[in-house]
């Protein structure tokens, strides 16, 4: 299926798109589904709301917000236009009133302290990351029901939605662009059939929808929420939330970089440093829930930033359309890996997240510093493969611990697959399209307690 660019990069809060942005999305859907769609509006006396959390959401919501992202949603927020400053006082008032109020929106019951659930014993069939939300009568009757899912990136679908994706056809949706490509190989075939950059089929695609003019503005309004949370969190210090004790180092390790660089004694090290530096920013801003740009997830949104803004930061009069060439072509790579795999870490652990970061990120750098499509295609493979098998197992449920540095790992591989595809002609042995596969084989093979439940690898040891 065709992937926009503003799917895959999406404004909203951290600490995850998964956990964090979804169920915010899903729940804010089901009052929209109370109103439109079901004669509960206004509702009648006594009606309650309730909502339980299943699977990776039970076991590693608390961690990651999802309660708290729940409550937000049910009273009308959306991850977006959501003021994180303004999170404490509406989660407040919606334990206090032990009701929910969204503008445009009837007012309902609902007490965060007893109709939210954390359900670790019953998982949903359809996917890792399942809600099911009620609304029932002072009976416990069941009035109307609605079961979603967070399908990795901030996606939400819902039991028949997931089923959709299942049995769509792939082909038919992609006759709606000129450049339909469904997996690596087709496009790299069309690219140079065409003689176009990936960027170039991208752009061309996205202006099917949207005006040309109005797909640049979205792509800086993007990359300016990007670049706005990098600096942000090199400005930040002091401890993260959660309770691990973990301190942020992205400003300490800025500023310690600007001093050797005014000294002139920035060392052979000095590349990665920077880009440790620029991943480790975003990561704890998201690990803070501030504002942040799925990239594609939250758990993996520092690596694609960090690719760029140290390109941008060396290249000062790089143009805007470089901007956008990097991320359409970031996001052409993306979207063939969503589609012929996950980028949910609770279905194919990190390597789903980080690992498709950096095979996006090394595709876009490859792509701005003259890689021909057959090299961006063998730059998004080098950073993938050597993802596979990654697992995601958070400490304490909490994106800090190993998911922070893996995000400036993730940046420094992507930059080496970049440089290791223009130094070659973009012939290599394993395919991109080979290596999705594999990636989508071993998170299906993978236990579930390394895939985002904290129940397996450095969550317990």
């Amino acid at each position: 299926m065709f992937l926009s660019i503003f799917d895959l990069f999406k404004i909203g809060i951290g600490p995850s798109s998964s956990h964090t942005m979804g169920p915010m999305v899903a729940a804010r859907r089901f009052l929209e589904f109370l109103r439109d769609e079901c004669n509960l509006s206004p509702p009648p006396v006594d009606v309650r709301l309730t909502c339980s959390l299943h699977g990776s959401l039970a076991f590693t919501g608390k961690g990651h917000g999802s309660d708290r992202a729940v409550v937000l949603g049910l009273m009308g927020c959306i991850p977006e236009t959501l003021d994180p400053d303004s999170v404490d006082e509406c989660l407040a008032g919606a334990q206090q009133q032990q009701c929910v109020i969204a503008e445009g929106f009837p007012q309902w019951r609902f007490d965060p302290s007893t109709d939210l659930v954390f359900d670790t014993r019953e998982p949903l069939a359809g996917h890792a990351n399942g809600m099911r939300f009620r609304a029932c009568d002072a009976g416990q009757n069941c009035l109307a029901e609605q079961v979603y899912y967070s399908i990795g990136g901030g996606f939400v679908v819902t039991e028949d939605g997931l089923r959709g994706l299942a049995e769509e056809s792939a082909a038919a949706h992609l006759q709606a662009v000129p450049f339909g490509f469904d997996c690596a190989a087709s496009m790299v075939s069309m690219a140079q059939q065409h003689g176009l950059s990936i960027a170039e089929m991208k752009r061309r695609n996205e202006v099917c929808f949207r005006e040309p003019e109005q797909v640049a503005l979205n792509i800086q309004r993007i990359w300016h929420a990007t670049r706005s949370c990098i600096q942000r969190g090199l400005s930040q210090c002091g401890e993260l939330p959660g309770g691990l004790q973990v301190r942020r180092r992205a400003k300490s390790l800025f500023e310690q970089l600007l001093r050797s660089q005014r000294r002139g004694e920035l060392g052979p090290t000095a590349t990665t440093d920077w880009l440790a530096a620029y991943a480790l920013a975003v990561n704890e801003e998201n690990a803070s829930g501030s504002r942040v740009v799925t990239a594609p997830t939250n758990g993996a949104a520092g690596v694609i930033p960090a690719v760029l803004y140290y390109h941008l930061q060396n290249n000062p009069q790089t143009p805007d359309r470089a901007i956008e060439d990097f991320l359409l072509t970031a996001a052409a790579i993306g979207g063939i890996i969503k589609t012929k795999a996950s980028i949910s870490g609770a279905e194919m652990g990190c390597q789903g997240e980080v690992g498709t970061a950096s095979a996006m990120a090394a595709a876009g750098l490859a792509a701005i510093l003259g890689g021909s499509p057959s090299q961006v295609e063998n730059a998004a493979e080098i950073a993938l493969e050597h993802h596979l098998g990654l697992t995601c197992d958070p400490v304490a449920g909490l994106v800090q611990v190993p998911c922070i540095e893996r995000n400036a790992m993730g940046a420094v591989k992507a930059m080496t697959a970049a440089s290791l595809a223009l130094h070659g002609d973009g012939q290599h042995i394993v395919s991109l399209d080979a290596c999705i596969e594999s990636m989508r084989q071993t998170g299906r093979d993978m236990d579930a307690k390394y895939k985002e439940t904290s129940q397996g690898g450095l969550a317990v040891n």
